[in-house]
């Protein structure tokens, strides 16, 4: 009979049922849960809240998930046929041994399903070797299993086997062309490999099969944020936000967009929404910490900082930021106890170096004081060192042979190897790892550290290449980069900086590189663009950037603007070299050589190990008929092998010796 007027139909509960099984087949798991839940209330209430169940576990909601399978037991289905199901609730919910306890219970039917979730389990424990054999012996009887080798993907993945990861997601998709899981993961490798705005699309493909899963939005959410694409971003997490309520990952990035809009409440508006559910989070406990610092509560700074700086020691932004909470809170001996093993490093940063200096000052020793804030000062440029290894050799050693297929134990030994000054060793270890692990991006870039640290920048390049193609990250590109450079292929290095800036265009680091080259090259226009992007993004407060700017508008022709930015990088860092000499420099091309010749003598002073500060100083000195001065400068940098001016040089040398 027709439904009476006014009163809507009741809905057809087999239908609904029906729907369920083909939006989970078609990769739509928010229409399965929907069309499940109308299900849920009909004569098939059993197996309606099982097929809810399995839409649940697809969206990554272990609880819910949980929910409706009991619900499906209460209303008659055998628990028997669920205890898969159950285990991978368990262990979506963070449960590893129960989950495994519940697996080895599964029906033989569903053993194959019952042993992927102990593979996961066993990843989850930290048995990542035995896992991958299990995932392994299930494709050895069933290649074609989509299921598990997207598990396989994510495990191999979240070892650092990008490669292997890569194969996996492919191949499950393959067979699978609506398994969303395979496709985030393969939006992650491409995000790896080759960059963020490369990896958008594969995160768009998965949100068009279905618009509401959680992974593929917050994934696409955190890599447009990565890219300056912040209304993307914010749309993102409300969509999150819309499909699971409360979701933590959801409201932390949109606390982080309202901390970079300088809206500090709501940002702590927002992860106090996440409760408990953000302790375990690092990116949450370190924007509470700098959100306390920020208001002045660095007591309470100090206590998220050193959480993480606990948890992954060799984070040197939390380091420094551990730090300066310290000494801002008054414990200056805890700010050097903290910043100690990066202020010791020939190539630590100012901002560190300035903080140990306050630090020393707050305890009185002006000596110690003086050096590091003259250090800080005069930045000078060094190799990059890796920190030292955290056991001896022998120990380390002794762990390897204990765990010979953990790539993590063996990157330390051969670190510790570096460390001893066993460069041969090291070599031989760091390319065995390589082969045995060519998927690896960090077996691959050690490689190229124990050439780089002996200086064979030219052997290293192929080996931060296979890197850079696993894995394109900041320190791979800064890797790849430097070693073209310095074997002589500067244009390899400025291609493999203007692709990664084109998937990353907010990466400071990465203008500054480009700049570097752009200016060594002496390629003026672009040094100019390139900077002045940069100066638009980090504003007039950073000196290096006004000075290289005042060099490349000098270079390029254009004395005012040359001018103008060396005397701002001048007033914020007068005892800059590189501001001394970019200011002096802008000064004697417009020629005003008096006033040139008193900063560049100072640069000189500041940095006299520096050839092209002593160039320009002999220069002026020459102008100013200082001859013999002006002789003895120009000697001095010509004895930098790697001094680019050198013709000219010898030139104008040859002309003062007349």
């Amino acid at each position: 009979a027709a439904p009476e007027s006014g009163r809507a139909a009741r809905p057809d509960s087999g239908a609904a049922l029906v729907g369920s099984l083909a939006a989970l087949k078609r990769g739509n798991y928010s229409a399965a849960r929907n069309h499940a839940l109308v299900a849920a209330d009909g004569p098939e209430a059993a197996r309606a809240n099982a097929v809810l169940g399995r839409a649940y576990l697809l969206m990554g909601d272990g609880a819910a998930a949980e929910g409706a399978l009991n619900r499906a037991v209460a209303a008659g289905m055998p628990r028997a046929r669920l205890h898969h199901l159950f285990a991978d609730a368990y262990l979506m919910q963070g449960s590893a041994d129960r989950a495994l306890s519940e697996a080895v219970r599964a029906a033989p039917r569903y053993r194959s399903y019952a042993a992927r979730v102990r593979a996961r389990a066993m990843a989850a424990s930290g048995d990542v070797p035995g896992a991958t054999r299990l995932l392994n012996t299930i494709l050895a009887d069933d290649p074609d299993n989509a299921g598990a080798l997207a598990d396989l993907g994510r495990i191999r993945f979240d070892a650092g086997d990008i490669l292997a990861a890569d194969l996996a997601a492919r191949r499950a998709m393959e067979l699978d062309p609506a398994n969303l899981s395979a496709i985030v993961l393969a939006g992650e490798v491409v995000r790896s490999r080759y960059g963020l705005v490369a990896a958008l699309p594969w995160f768009d493909r998965a949100l068009g099969l279905d618009a509401y899963y959680l992974p593929a939005l917050i994934q696409y959410a955190a890599t447009a944020g990565d890219a300056g694409r912040y209304r993307a971003m914010l749309a993102a997490t409300r969509r999150a936000l819309a499909a699971r309520p409360n979701s933590p990952e959801a409201l932390y990035l949109q606390a982080v967009l309202a901390a970079r809009a300088g809206k500090r409440d709501l940002a702590r508006a927002l992860l106090g929404r996440m409760g408990d559910a953000g302790l375990a989070m690092p990116g949450v406990v370190l924007l509470t910490g700098m959100l306390a610092y920020a208001d002045g509560g660095y007591e309470q700074a100090v206590v998220s900082f050193r959480e993480i700086v606990g948890r992954q020691p060799m984070n040197l932004v939390a380091r420094r930021l551990l730090g300066a909470a310290l000494l801002r809170s008054g414990d200056a001996r805890g700010a050097l106890d903290v910043l100690r093993p990066i202020a010791v490093r020939a190539d630590a940063d100012s901002y560190t170096l300035a903080l140990a200096g306050r630090a020393f000052e707050a305890r009185g020793e002006r000596d110690w004081a003086a050096r590091f804030l003259d250090r800080a000062a005069r930045p000078t440029l060094a190799d990059p060192e890796p920190f030292a290894s955290d056991g001896g050799t022998g120990a380390l050693a002794a762990a390897v042979a204990g765990a010979p297929a953990d790539p993590a134990v063996a990157v330390a030994y051969v670190r510790s190897l570096l460390d001893a000054g066993q460069s041969a060793a090291a070599e031989q270890r760091a390319s065995a790892l390589a082969a045995a692990s060519p998927g690896a991006p960090e077996a691959q870039t050690l490689a190229g550290d124990v050439l780089a640290v002996q200086q064979r920048f030219g052997a290293a390049l192929p080996r931060y290449k296979q890197a850079a193609n696993l894995r394109f990250d900041t320190p791979a590109m800064l890797r790849l980069a430097e070693a073209a450079n310095r074997s002589g292929a500067a244009g390899q290095a400025a291609s493999a900086l203007a692709l990664y800036l084109s998937q990353n265009p907010q990466s400071v680091i990465a203008h500054r590189a480009l700049a570097n080259l752009q200016l060594g090259a002496r390629d003026w226009p672009a040094a100019i663009e390139t900077l002045e992007r940069l100066h638009a993004g980090v504003g007039g407060r950073d000196a290096l950037v006004e000075a290289q700017l005042a060099y490349a508008y000098t270079g390029a022709g254009d004395g005012a603007s040359g001018v103008d930015h060396g005397r701002a990088a001048y007033r914020l860092s007068p005892m800059n070299p590189a501001a001394c000499d970019a200011y002096g420099w802008a000064l004697y091309e417009r020629g005003d050589v008096s006033a040139a010749l008193q900063l560049l003598e100072k640069a000189a002073v500041l940095n006299p190990a520096h050839a092209g500060i002593r160039w320009h100083f002999a220069q002026a000195l020459a102008e100013a008929e200082r001859t013999v001065e002006a002789r003895a400068q120009i000697a001095q940098a010509l004895r930098d092998p790697a001094f680019p001016d050198r013709a000219p040089a010898i030139a104008l040398l040859k002309f003062l010796e007349r």
